[in-house]
Formats: C-alpha cells, structure tokens, sequence
C-alpha cells in the first residue's frame, strides 16, 4: 500500500470521472487526501460539493464555462499549462495521497498540452502518490507508462434518445 500507482480511464463511454470519484471516496475514508484538478472544466459539477461535506478533498478547476463546445482559445492554453505546473507542484508537495488529473487528455487532444509534459509529471511523482488520469482520447505513451488502464466503451446511452445531463448523475 506505500506505492503509487498511475491509473488510466479513457474511451468514449461514460464514467471516467465516476470511476475516479470512486477511487476518491475510498482514499477519502481511510483518512487520506485528494486533489481532483479538472483540465478543461470550469461550471461547478456535482462532485464539487464533496469538499463541503467531506474533509480531505480538494477540487480545483483549470477551464472556463463549457469547453467542449468552442474552439480553443489562448486563455484556454493558458489555463490548462498552469493548471499542469499547479498539478505538478501539488503532486510533488506530499500533502495529496491521490492527484487526479481529470480530463486531462481532451486537453492534450485540443493541443492544450502535450504529451511529453504530462508524461514529465507522472513520470516524477513521488513513490508514494497514486494519480489517476481521465478524458477520451489517451495517447499510447501515457497508456505505457500506466499501471492501470481501464477503457469505458459506450453500447448505449440515454443522450441518443434527446435525454440532456442530469444532475447529480450525469453532471
């Protein structure tokens, strides 16, 4: 349990940052800390409530409003590589047992961030820090590097039918 391992959720289906949430919450109960640095995000979700209800998680968003949508901007840029370096440091810091980078490879796939940076970060965690990775689109470098590597496939989904996100479920 004193090693940190990287773990991966990707594809095109839903729950990757369900399945990290998860990870979170287990981390959570036996007393340890989490940092949940969400790449490209910016509205406050669901999940973002944790921190008040639970101690030991820190959330903290590098997006602006709804990115998926637009194409991306400077500020965007901006915001993702200070988000990479403010991730970087908090890894590094040994205050978070858990780091995870969430949806941080749409920000590498809209060429916010690249893939040798990313790598440069995980690559230089401390032993003991686990950090968990989501977002579609994970390059095939990140997935070497990985320990774990899990990728949510979507058969069907209520989005086809007209259904918009639902809070508390899917946002």
């Amino acid at each position: 349990m004193e090693k940190g391992y990287i773990h991966v959720y990707t594809g095109n289906g839903k729950g990757k940052t369900t399945a990290a949430l998860g990870v979170a919450v287990r981390k959570l109960c036996v007393g340890q800390n989490v940092f949940f640095g969400q790449f490209i995000k910016g509205m406050k979700y669901s999940e973002t409530g944790l921190e008040e209800k639970i101690d030991g998680i820190l959330f903290k968003q590098y997006g602006e409003d709804c990115f998926i949508d637009k194409t991306p901007t400077e500020e965007d840029k901006f915001r993702a590589r200070r988000g990479l370096l403010d991730c970087k440091d908090i890894i590094n810091s040994a205050k978070y047992q858990l780091v995870v980078l969430d949806e941080i490879f749409i920000a590498i796939y809209f060429n916010l961030l690249e893939v040798k940076d990313v790598l440069e970060v995980i690559k230089g965690k401390p032993e003991n820090v686990e950090i968990i990775l989501t977002g579609r689109y994970c390059p095939e470098e990140i997935i070497d590097v990985a320990d774990l590597v899990t990728e949510m496939m979507e058969i069907k989904h209520y989005y086809s039918q007209g259904v918009l996100s639902r809070k508390g479920v899917d946002c």
